[in-house]
Order: C-alpha cells, then structure tokens, then sequence
C-alpha cells in the first residue's frame, strides 16, 4: 500500500467509519473501485447539464480524467432546459445532471412535474448568480430592490420577470429579492419561465423587465448593452446552495458504488477548479467551448474571480464569488439546504400544506454516500447536516422550525 493510501486509511480509521468505509482504502491512488464489490456497477454514466458557469465541475471531471480513476466514464450531454433535464432524469435518459436544487426538491413532491423519488449526490457550488434588470428600466431608475419598487409603484403597468424553473433556485431567488424589496412577486408582478440560454436574446426584444440566472449570461447581458446587475445572489444568501448534483433514488439503490464514484470524480473537479487562478481560466476556457456554454471567455472568466461589473460604472471585487470547493465547504448536502427550498414551494403557494419537511430532506439528500466518498478523499465532513444562515431580510434560516419559517414572511403567494 502507498504511503497516500496509508494516510487514508488512518484518516477513514480515525473517522470512526472503518466499518463502512474499510474497503473504500484500497487502491484510491489509481483506480479506485475497478475490480472486487465496490466496483461500479455502471460504467458509463451520461450527466445532464445545461450551458451554465456552474456545470464545470462535470465538465471538468471528464475532460482532466477524474473519472477514469474511479473506473467511469462520465458523458456530459447539453440539455436545452431545465424541463428537459427534469424529464430525461424522471424517464432515465439522464442517468444523472447538474441540476436546480428546488427543481429535485419539486419533482420528489410532484410539483413541477411527475412525482418520482430523487435523490440529491452532493452540492456543486454555492453563490454565482445574480438577478439583471432591463437597461430601460436601469435608466428609469430600477438599479436595485427598493428602486424598483419605487418605479414599479410611480409607473403601474404588468412587470415581468423571469426565472429558469417554477420550483427552482433562479425562481426562489426572484420571488425572495422581489418580496424583500416589499413587491408580491405573484400578485404585484408576472413571473415566467425562460431557459437560461436564452435570457438575454429575450431581454433584448423586450419580453422581460428583468430576470435571475446563472452565470455568464447576467455579465453577458452587460456586455451586450442590455441589462444591468440589481444584485447578486451571493448578496440575498451568503454561501447559498445553487446546482446539485441530482439523480433518481432508483439509480442510487441500482447503482451505489457507480453513485459514490461519480461523487469521487466530481470532488477531485471541484477541488482542482477552485485550486488556483491558473485552474480557473482554463476551465473558462474549456466550459466557453461551443460543445459546453458556447460563449466568448471573457463573459465568464471576470466573475469565476470575483471581479464585478453592474453596467451601470461600478465594479467591485466580491469574496463571496462563485465556489465549487472551499475546501469541502460547498459540496456537502446539507439537509437544511434541501428543506429551504421546501419553505418557500410553501410560501409561495406551490405547496398547498406543509411536507414533513426533515423527512423529505433525508430521503432525497444522500448524506451516506456523499460522506463515504468525501472521507475517502480526505475531505472534511461536518458533523451537523443543518447549518445556520442569515438572509438579506435579516431572517435567520436554521431548519429547527420549518413550518413555522414558511409561515411567518408577511408577503406570501396565496
């Protein structure tokens, strides 16, 4: 055994989880899981993604390799929505996708499409969005919530704004800033659906006053001459959950050893992305590929380092840019993260009574394999699945009291 793999060893040993993670130890340096009971049971595994700064760790994985050491070969397959992706998952074209938080969340509870049991692998970056608003209504005065309101208020007409996913993360965000600023994003405003891709093509024609998104295509629309930066995500929720990586808990059950390995491989991705700058601007380069995001690097490479523009004059250098690691900090599936979601489904009427909100959380969120999978990589796990968060409200977030969480926000849908 290699002296890294007697490391690993005492690591998993001082763990506490030798008895589950015993086997996991042998050759982890090569070729982890290519022969005896833990090898995957799936060798090929076709990973959804949708052209996003935020998929690059599945693109990575693939591109550096992290997957041949784990006895896979990861296939990334650009979907065009998030509606396909939700789909191709439930009907098993995907075996596998980066994927909206709050869409699994929505499928696992039949909303937003067909009820099917998902599950949540891991966590594939916190932060990196940011909601745009039109440069019409930028020059009218809208350059953030309270002047949006104020416009919104001097001006009454139908405002719509746009998210990716009726019950997903650009969608919650949206109706979360929106309320914040004292707007009822489902009676004071129009709220559609627009895939990512197309965001800025639909602002530019007129069909939305604003939108929120992933990266690059807020910055693209800045570049373009179109919108303008309201507000980043990071600034609504620090460190907020974003992309997943999800699949169907029908997989998981069929296919542990492939799940727990595809885990592996992503990790090693995250870890090298966020490993340097040099590490950052070739995977710009790589995901800015027509085959991946088709875009030109410079719409991605200025925020993956934190270096903001709002259109409007101001640039900033933000700390809270978009992660994919932080030494192990994103990826973990927090179960509180998962229940958020479920908070708002709830607030805003997509749930009609509350779910048991910490069962559904540990159903879909598969704290175990992620866990096996992280240790065996010598990467620190915390020892609460529930963390603590303040949003930009003021409001704590810290799962103890779901209901009640939901419940409480003064602007609700009905």
């Amino acid at each position: 055994m290699t002296d890294r793999n007697s490391v690993q060893r005492r690591k998993l040993l001082a763990g506490g989880a030798a008895a589950t993670l015993a086997s996991l130890t042998s050759g982890l340096a090569s070729s982890a899981w290519a022969a005896g009971s833990d090898k995957p049971e799936k060798e090929e595994v076709k990973i959804g993604f949708i052209p996003l700064t935020d998929c690059a760790s599945v693109v990575m994985a693939a591109e550096l390799g992290f997957d041949k050491k784990y006895g896979i070969k990861i296939i990334p397959s650009k979907e065009a929505s998030w509606a396909g992706v939700r789909d191709k998952l439930v009907n098993g074209e995907l075996d596998m996708s980066h994927v909206l938080y709050g869409l699994i969340y929505g499928v696992q509870l039949g909303i937003g499409g067909p009820k099917k049991d998902m599950a949540v692998l891991m966590a594939l970056n916190n932060n990196g969005q940011a909601i745009t608003l039109s440069k019409k209504l930028a020059d009218a005065g809208a350059v953030d919530g309270p002047s949006l309101a104020k416009v919104m208020a001097s001006n009454p007409r139908e405002y719509t704004f746009a998210g990716t996913f009726p019950t997903g993360t650009h969608a919650m965000w949206m109706h979360y800033w929106l309320a914040a600023a004292g707007i009822n994003p489902v009676s004071g405003a129009k709220l559609i659906t627009v895939p990512p891709p197309q965001m800025v093509a639909n602002m530019r024609v007129g069909n939305m006053d604003g939108f929120c998104v992933g990266e690059p295509w807020n910055h693209r629309a800045i570049m373009d001459g179109v919108g303008i930066t309201a507000n980043t995500t990071q600034d609504i929720w620090k460190d907020h959950p974003e992309k997943v990586l999800g699949t169907t808990l029908e997989f998981v059950k069929k296919y542990p050893n492939t799940a727990r390995a595809v885990v592996m491989a992503i990790l090693e991705a995250s870890r090298w992305i966020d490993a340097g700058l040099q590490n950052k601007l070739k995977m710009a380069e790589t995901v800015a590929q027509k085959s991946y995001i088709n875009t030109g690097v410079d719409a991605i490479n200025q925020r993956i380092l934190g270096r903001y523009q709002n259109g409007l004059g101001k640039t900033w250098d933000d700390p809270n840019h978009m992660k994919f690691f932080n030494d192990g900090a994103v990826n973990f599936p927090y179960l509180s993260d998962g229940m958020w979601f479920l908070t708002q489904h709830k607030r805003w009427g997509l749930l009609k009574s509350h779910p048991d909100y910490l069962a559904v959380a540990k159903q879909v969120n598969q704290v175990g394999i992620y866990t096996e999978a992280a240790k065996a990589l010598g990467i620190s796990v915390p020892k609460d699945p529930m963390r603590t968060s303040k949003l930009m409200d003021g409001i704590v977030w810290d799962g103890k009291d779901p209901a009640k969480y939901a419940d409480s926000f003064k602007i609700k849908g009905a």
